[in-house]
């Protein structure tokens, strides 16, 4: 008897599947349904003590890690800065992620979104242990994120450190961190951080351009002037991109007629207009209302073969839908994708969103089925917008299609969507 019982457990491990709890079977059975960055996410819901217990528990969730994946990990959810960066030095040990500056943008942009200013600075550290130098595009998220957060005097103190990360303060990254002041509104701080520094970093024609756009954005017309004079004094003629934003600022003072006297002296200036510049004259029409004058300069452009950018259409397109005039809208809209140039996921949304406020939802889908035809992704939200809309007007084959669409595109039907349709 004894014997037997000796035996009994040898022939119940070789024969009986390992005993699992009912709480590590309910986890197995979530995991199945988890994406691969709710997994890693997951981890650190389970507050374990130490960081090889972390690593050791993301290890074993066998996720085939990709740069998209981390990217997805560091985005989403709500970890704490130093989640992330544990995560972030894991993930760049693993042998599917070829660490890099590249990757480093990642976790910095990511950080940068959360306001860990901390951590991203102790990234940068990182990178310079790492032997990985910094670029230009590594100091635009770095600066642009103190001044998005309104820290404008770090963002200043971080170019003069710029040595200390392997960089150097030069005109490029100078140009840098004007720029970056300058698009958060900053114009003021940057016009004053330069004349501090004149003489001391050599300018460019890119730095006074900088500049005189923030003012531009202000219609600030004698600081335009003020920086303009400073440029041609330094020995830099203004060129498009000046002429550009003197035309922008001077439509944001009001000044319309100068602006045109402006455009039509371009010329005998030795300077042909380029898409840049009448970009700001459509603009300016537009923003006083005149849709017609700004079409008739996007027309002129096309007449002297200036090729149109996306800003190009962008606005006439949006300002036509706030008018009603969808006919020039989609008209636009076709010739814009007739020339190669393919909206953003949000730029679609911004002009479905209009068309599903009034009206029967056709025009919606014209743009909807045009945009999905040139490989443009459309966006959760003018899914939701459109199936709510073709369901107020009892469009039932065609929201199943749109429906069908929308899962096959991969997004999810949540409560919103059912609650809509």
């Amino acid at each position: 008897m004894n014997q037997l019982s000796d035996l009994l457990p040898i022939r119940r491990s070789a024969t009986v599947p390992e005993q699992l709890t009912y709480e590590q079977l309910e986890v197995k059975a979530v995991n199945g349904f988890l994406t691969p960055e709710e997994k890693l996410r997951g981890v650190f819901l389970q507050k374990l003590v130490g960081k090889t217990a972390i690593e050791q528990a993301l290890s074993n969730t066998h996720v085939e890690l990709s740069v998209d994946i981390v990217a997805k990990v560091v985005n989403r959810g709500n970890l704490g800065g130093e989640a992330m960066v544990m995560f972030f030095n894991w993930a760049t040990k693993q042998p599917t992620i070829a660490e890099g500056i590249d990757c480093y943008h990642v976790i910095l942009k990511a950080l940068r979104r959360r306001k860990f200013f901390d951590h991203m600075v102790g990234v940068l550290h990182d990178m310079k242990m790492e032997g990985t130098s910094p670029v230009s595009d590594t100091w635009e998220i770095v600066m642009d994120s103190y001044a998005w957060a309104r820290r404008v005097s770090k963002a200043i103190q971080m170019f003069g450190q710029l040595e200390e990360f392997g960089s150097k303060c030069d005109t490029e990254s100078l140009n840098v961190l004007l720029r970056c002041l300058c698009r958060r509104s900053h114009v003021g701080a940057a016009n004053s951080f330069l004349n501090k520094i004149k003489g001391k970093i050599p300018f460019d024609s890119i730095t006074y351009n900088v500049v005189i756009s923030g003012w531009s954005k202000f219609g600030r017309i004698g600081e335009i002037e003020t920086s303009l004079r400073a440029m041609m004094e330094d020995g830099f003629d203004p060129d498009c991109l000046t002429f550009s934003y003197l035309i922008e600022g001077l439509g944001r003072a009001g000044h319309i007629d100068d602006a045109v006297e402006l455009f039509d002296s371009m010329k005998e200036r030795g300077c042909e207009p380029d898409a840049s510049i009448y970009n700001a004259m459509i603009s300016n029409f537009i923003s006083v209302g005149d849709i017609d004058e700004g079409i008739k300069y996007y027309k002129c452009m096309l007449r002297n073969n200036c090729e149109p950018s996306m800003d190009t259409y962008t606005r006439p397109i949006a300002a036509c839908l706030k008018a009603r005039r969808v006919a020039d809208a989609i008209e636009m809209f076709d010739a814009m994708l007739c020339r190669g140039l393919i909206p953003t996921s949000g730029t679609v949304t911004s002009f479905i969103e209009p068309l599903c406020s009034y009206g029967p939802p056709h025009a919606a889908l014209m743009i909807y089925e045009k945009a999905r035809k040139v490989g443009c992704r459309v966006s959760l939200t003018a899914y939701k917008l459109l199936l709510m809309r073709l369901s107020r007007f009892g469009k039932c084959g065609m929201l199943l299609n749109a429906w069908d669409e929308m899962q096959k595109s991969g997004y999810p039907s949540d409560v919103e969507v059912y609650e809509r349709t």
